[in-house]
């Protein structure tokens, strides 16, 4: 990641590492941002606003700490200086500091350690996996999105997949995002726990 991650907070978007997500770029702050992005490494971070976020939208509102950042891989610069972009998450971060010397936010981060996997709960997933990837068909149908699911898909970027693309609350996406270990649950088959 670059010393300073440019940050997009939105309200309803969580990002996962190994998992496209499309982005249209309209506000001129958040236009900048890309323009700076597309000029150096393509790199920003994917941050949920915090409750409340609307009485301060236009300065800087309360961000939950760990997000998710993401390399632009595709760019699309329309006439009125909009942006269509897609990324691709990478990994999971924390904020540590804020700059504010820009129109939009750029952060220190630190890079957080994927979660890891149980071999019970991995043998549970790969048990049901052609069900699991079977829960993606509708999703991908009401979001537009394209998923393909390659067979040699892990399991961690299944999970990740799953948790980007069902209809999943904001703050349950933010809530897997933080998880830092996949542990089996006593009341239920599997699930990710901090």
């Amino acid at each position: 990641m670059s010393e300073l991650l440019p940050l997009f907070p939105l309200p309803n978007t969580v990002l996962f590492p190994n998992v496209f997500l499309a982005l249209h770029i309209f506000e001129p702050r958040y236009r900048e941002m890309v323009a700076d992005a597309v000029a150096s490494d393509r790199m920003i971070g994917m941050v949920l606003l915090r409750p409340g976020w609307e009485r301060d939208y236009e300065g800087r509102p309360a961000v939950y700490p760990i997000g998710c950042s993401g390399v632009i891989t595709h760019v699309e610069r329309l006439p009125d200086g909009r942006y269509n972009i897609v990324l691709r998450g990478l990994e999971r971060f924390r904020i540590l500091e804020e700059d504010h010397a820009r129109s939009y936010r750029r952060a220190t981060t630190e890079a957080l350690i994927e979660y890891t996997m149980a071999p019970a709960d991995r043998a549970a997933i790969r048990s049901q996996r052609t069900k699991l990837e079977q829960l993606l068909a509708p999703a991908a149908e009401k979001t537009g999105t394209d998923i393909k699911i390659p067979s040699a898909m892990s399991d961690e970027d299944l999970v990740n997949a799953l948790a980007q693309y069902l209809d999943l609350e904001p703050l349950e996406k933010q809530a897997l995002l933080e998880r830092t270990t996949c542990a089996r649950a006593p009341s239920r088959s599997s699930s990710c726990s901090r």
